[in-house]
């Protein structure tokens, strides 16, 4: 029970969210109307988003510190967990800002450094089935993770406060808590970052399981070709 205390957590936790989330109360404000039901969704993927894949980049600095693959395991898994929050992050953004805006991506800072950013990781994808060697490609991964995680964080968090932007909390606009934040939302929002969070940690858990299974058939494998 100690090990799966946190799965069942998890469980109640989005089931909690889905439920609250599509019939609890919420406050209803110009222009956002029940479309602010996609703060459970949209924003809390985003931070959930953001929190595995700065969970990846300690795992990353973890393996040049250690050299053991199994850092690397999880920091290749956290990403691609997070990068799978992401590109739902925008799908989920992309209908709300169709209903707030009228267009499902105009042209704003955040959304376009969204898409800068995946296509970072995307990237950091491609490098990582660009080698055989096991170790040379988690040294260089690792390397490049921990570089693509200090570009996403402006992008995302600091370049469109610093500019004109349709989100909350840039270009002179009032921050999302100030301006659309009630206690009714933050029963279900705190929960929902916390339940995406956990789901993206047991995904990763199950893939490093797997890739780490996989790896010990090959080199059981490997010792049966030589005792041939």
């Amino acid at each position: 029970m100690k090990k799966i205390w946190w799965k069942v957590l998890c469980i109640v936790l989005l089931l909690y969210v889905a439920i609250m989330g599509f019939m609890g109360p919420v406050p209803h404000l110009p222009i956002l109307n029940e479309s602010i039901r996609n703060t459970y969704f949209h924003v809390a993927l985003w931070l959930a988003m953001t929190t595995l894949l700065f969970s990846s980049m300690v795992y990353s600095l973890m393996y040049l510190r250690s050299g053991k693959l199994q850092h690397d395991d999880i920091a290749s898994e956290l990403a691609k967990a997070g990068l799978f929050y992401g590109i739902l992050g925008c799908l989920t953004g992309s209908v709300w800002a169709n209903f707030t805006w009228g267009d499902p991506w105009p042209n704003d800072p955040k959304l376009n450094g969204a898409a800068v950013g995946i296509l970072i990781y995307l990237a950091y994808m491609l490098l990582r089935s660009s080698f055989e060697d096991e170790q040379r490609r988690a040294r260089i991964a690792s390397v490049y993770n921990v570089f693509a995680f200090a570009v996403f964080v402006p992008l995302i968090y600091i370049l469109p406060r610093l500019t004109d932007s349709l989100h909350p909390g840039s270009g002179g606009n009032s921050t999302f808590g100030s301006y659309d934040m009630n206690n009714d939302l933050r029963k279900v929002f705190y929960p929902a970052i916390i339940g995406w969070i956990l789901l993206g940690l047991w995904t990763a858990e199950l893939r490093v399981r797997i890739k780490r299974i996989n790896r010990f058939r090959e080199e059981e494998l490997a010792g049966d070709r030589k005792t041939l």
